[in-house]
């Protein structure tokens, strides 16, 4: 009887840690950045997500809602799209050295008008 207690409830908590997990927004599949005088950025957003598996990488330097980064002071805004274009372009390369699949590295690649 008491095994069958303890599987009920480590079943509970599994089906309802699977559902909170599957009812989580995630963000948008693709997102468009604003990108000053080069254009927008059109960035796959889920893309990212499915390949470095840890928001935080991003995340860290930007709010997860949306229009974070529009939301900044000017000055925190350009300053956070510094960081972010040495980031991606780093991340890009990197990948790309290390003989896989990578994004964008220049600046129009990812810039559209």
């Amino acid at each position: 009887m008491r095994v069958k207690i303890i599987f009920i409830v480590i079943m509970s908590i599994i089906l309802f840690l699977s559902i909170a997990y599957s009812e989580q927004n995630f963000g948008a599949e693709n997102i468009i950045l604003e990108g000053g005088e080069s254009g927008e950025v059109p960035f796959p957003h889920k893309m990212h997500q499915d390949t470095l598996k840890d928001c935080n990488i991003c995340h860290e330097l930007f709010g997860q809602e949306i229009g974070s980064i529009e939301q900044l002071k000017v000055e925190d805004r350009l300053k956070a799209k510094q960081i972010m274009n040495t980031q991606c372009l780093k991340c890009h390369r990197d990948t790309k050295k290390a003989g896989e699949a990578s994004g964008p590295i220049s600046c129009a690649a990812c810039h559209t008008k």
